[in-house]
């Protein structure tokens, strides 16, 4: 998950939504999450120690263990009314509720107004595409009303760093909307494959030293170009033993070493 840069709820009084999000996610039971925050900056820190040989032995950390992000969330907002005069707030979120997901709804909650229109999106990591976005609303307009259940409950989840968005009307508000944008939003992901890492498209690599592309995978095919080190190449998916299918950045066709080759960064 990504923050916004525009850091929209410091004028609202409010705490980042990150926490906030993360519990919904972590609550339905939906995506799995990867911590690229705090939590990620101390497990560096223990990868470090391993790394200069102060930890136990047996520990079993180390290189290749790191999950990769296949999307990243970025929610946002794109409007608000924090005027919410007369504001009696009881218990907050009763629970996720309808279908595992459903509307998020408060217990006894009564406003004067207050409203909010949040989006979330979805960013696909290796081919940068938007894969998806939903819009959320929460307006509350002098009523009240309250139930509760569904996974377990949230209500009374005043740490973590969302206490803003249980003790404001803005906040609660905008807690809503994004429960409400997040529904919609795992609705439209439900088409989305899988296997992000294999659908997408193959890694670019360079030349690591001077060669040539070939015909056909064989040392005494014919040359179809000259490549320099440096020169960045497409793979097209196609091996052959220790042969790759490449192309050029002038559709050049051919066969190249996996030995002369090196993943682009």
């Amino acid at each position: 998950m990504r923050e916004p840069d525009n850091k929209w709820w410091e004028g609202l009084g409010l705490e980042s939504p990150e926490a906030l999000i993360k519990l919904f996610v972590q609550r339905s039971g939906c995506f799995t999450l990867v911590d690229r925050g705090k939590g990620f900056e101390l497990a560096q820190q223990e990868r470090a120690l391993a790394a200069g040989g102060a930890l136990q032995g047996g520990s079993n950390i180390g290189g290749g263990q790191v999950r990769a992000a296949d999307y990243i969330l970025v929610p946002d907002v794109v409007s608000k009314n924090a005027n919410a005069s007369g504001t009696n707030v009881g218990a907050f979120l009763g629970g996720l509720v309808g279908g595992g997901l459903g509307a998020a709804i408060g217990g006894s909650l009564s406003f004067n107004s207050s409203t909010a229109d949040v989006i979330l999106s979805v960013t696909n990591v290796r081919t940068s595409e938007q894969q998806a976005m939903a819009e959320g609303h929460g307006d509350k307009t002098d009523i009240g009303f309250g139930v509760g259940g569904g996974l377990g409950g949230i209500g009374g989840f005043g740490g973590g760093g969302v206490s803003s968005y249980q003790k404001t009307a803005i906040g609660q508000v905008v807690t809503l909307a994004y429960i409400d944008a997040y529904t919609k939003l795992v609705g439209q992901m439900g088409g989305l494959s899988s296997a992000a890492a294999q659908d997408a498209p193959q890694r670019t690599v360079t030349m690591s030293r001077p060669g040539v592309m070939r015909a056909s995978p064989d040392v005494k095919g014919k040359v179809v170009s000259e490549l320099d080190p440096g020169m960045i190449l497409y793979p097209t998916g196609n091996a052959d033993g220790a042969w790759r299918e490449v192309t050029d950045e002038v559709d050049n066709k051919g066969w190249v070493p996996n030995s002369s080759l090196s993943m682009a960064r």
